[in-house]
């Protein structure tokens, strides 16, 4: 009987001890929940560097490829933490990030950002209430070392004030400028055609241009060529002819012929 009182006494000990201990609860989340990471980096190589570093921690990864899907699937799954870059499409980081913060204002989140913009990156993380700021490459070393500030206190994001201002500003399109009146059509040309054709007057021979009668004074001048060239051919052969049968002596006259030359140059 003693022995039972004791173990009721021990009992009641811890479940007051357990109760009194409230934090335990209310940080408490389930494994599923503490287990699951949000990417949005937009780069496929960061985003295998994350999963293989996550994994051997027994984290899964959810994959998201631009700032609108990531700010509803945050708010759909609730991760424990989110890795997320600047410049990703559709919706900036640090516009992203915000989002995220005023949608649960527990929400973990690292930027992944190059040594280049890790300046502007940690005013984005200071911006939004970051737990922390990763440059890549990404190690497990690196992990390892701010894994513990990744999971302490949460700060505050003063950029939730200035939500509205980072949007970009909308300007009302200008209005467009009055069409100019339509131009009065041009007058239709006169008619010209007859209305008969067949009586259409042709030109007459005689009101022909002069050249339409070149080709027949080139024709002329071809035809006096012929002539000439075969009296000259008969008038050489009758020539021969009467050399050969001794009527007339062509060597006589070309040499009367060679001498007058001569004389009249001379």
């Amino acid at each position: 009987m003693a022995l039972g009182l004791d173990s009721g006494r021990r009992l009641s000990e811890s479940t007051a001890s357990f109760i009194n201990n409230c934090s335990c609860v209310a940080t408490s989340m389930t494994t599923e929940e503490s287990n699951t990471a949000l990417v949005v980096v937009g780069n496929p190589i960061i985003e295998g560097h994350l999963k293989r570093v996550l994994h051997k921690r027994g984290w899964s990864i959810d994959v998201c490829g631009d700032g609108d899907s990531a700010v509803d699937r945050y708010v759909q799954l609730r991760p424990a933490l989110v890795f997320i870059a600047l410049d990703i499409p559709t919706l900036d980081g640090h516009v992203a990030a915000l989002e995220m913060r005023e949608a649960d204002s527990s929400a973990r989140i690292v930027f992944v950002t190059s040594h280049g913009r890790k300046t502007i990156a940690e005013d984005a993380a200071y911006s939004s209430g970051a737990v922390g700021v990763l440059v890549t490459p990404i190690t497990d070393s690196q992990v390892g070392e701010a894994w513990s500030d990744w999971h302490g206190t949460i700060p505050e994001a003063p950029g939730l004030s200035d939500l509205d201002a980072l949007y970009p500003v909308l300007e009302d399109p200008e209005p467009e400028p009055p069409a100019f009146p339509m131009m009065p059509g041009l007058p239709p040309l006169p008619d010209t055609t007859p209305d008969d054709p067949t009586n259409v007057e042709l030109p007459s021979a005689s009101t022909a241009s002069v050249a339409d009668f070149k080709p027949q004074k080139k024709r002329s001048k071809v035809r006096w060529l012929v002539r000439l060239t075969v009296l000259f051919l008969l008038t050489g052969g009758s020539l021969g002819a009467a050399h050969y049968l001794g009527l007339v002596d062509l060597n006589g006259l070309i040499e009367e012929f060679r001498s007058t030359i001569s004389s009249l140059f001379n």
